[in-house]
């Protein structure tokens, strides 16, 4: 394989890693593994792209290879994502949409505040006030208490904030005003569009690492990174430099 071709190819690849980053056994350099990832998690494509495209720059390697570095990579550097988050607003817009998974129609809750930025997000195998429920607890746990969320018409969403305003003491406003939450319902597209090209998920775990990796990915894309290096200006330059 000419990896000395692909390496210089791709050169802001090549830094120092994190030495919690391992690839230990494996064949191939970590700025290989790095570049697969990002590629999958990036664009609209599917393991056998990445595998494609990998060969076009001399690198042999099998679509299940680079699936598996997908589940394996992904939870770390999605790690090092979330203690560089930035703070976000206190007005939020939360709303859900449909993921297949295994041909079963599954839920993607999401929120970003009102100047679009990234809050969370949680794929459940069920719409309903439980999974509503998990959802707030963890968006709120990450990201400190909500003023205000803006949701649909959903009784299981109203019925979640209620109760956890109720349990936690708290005082969070809920409005249901359609328009305000365009800006969730355009910015779920930008996350379709890329599952869609992935050809669909055969296990939920499997879907839930790959989704909290595009949603990371994104977060990169609308600089909500507390980021030191200013060397880092694209997407990819600061992904590579999280592993270092």
């Amino acid at each position: 394989m000419n990896l000395v071709k692909f390496v210089s190819s791709f050169y802001f690849v090549q830094k120092q890693i994190m030495s919690q980053f391992s690839v230990k056994g494996s064949h191939f350099p970590k700025s290989i593994i790095l570049q697969a990832v990002f590629w999958y998690l990036r664009y609209a494509l599917s393991y056998r792209d990445v595998e494609e495209l990998l060969l076009e720059r001399g690198v042999n390697v099998d679509h299940a290879t680079i699936q598996r570095w997908v589940l394996k990579y992904t939870p770390l550097l999605e790690a090092k994502i979330r203690k560089r988050k930035k703070l976000v607003g206190t007005s939020w817009r939360m709303d859900e949409t449909y993921i297949k998974v295994k041909g079963k129609w599954c839920y993607l809750y999401r929120a970003v505040d009102k100047e679009n930025n990234t809050i969370d997000f949680l794929l459940t195998e069920r719409r309903d006030k439980k999974s509503a429920k998990r959802f707030f607890d963890k968006a709120i746990a990450t990201n400190g208490v909500p003023v205000k969320i803006n949701i649909d018409k959903s009784g299981s969403n109203c019925s979640a904030i209620e109760g956890y305003n109720k349990e936690n003491n708290t005082n969070i406003e809920i409005r249901q005003v359609k328009y305000l939450n365009n800006i969730i319902e355009q910015d779920h597209r930008a996350i379709k569009r890329i599952v869609k090209g992935m050809l669909g998920f055969k296990s939920f775990d499997s879907a839930s690492i790959t989704l909290n990796g595009i949603e990371m990915v994104r977060m990169i894309k609308k600089n909500q990174l507390n980021f030191r290096d200013q060397s880092a200006q694209s997407t990819a330059d600061i992904f590579y430099s999280l592993a270092a």
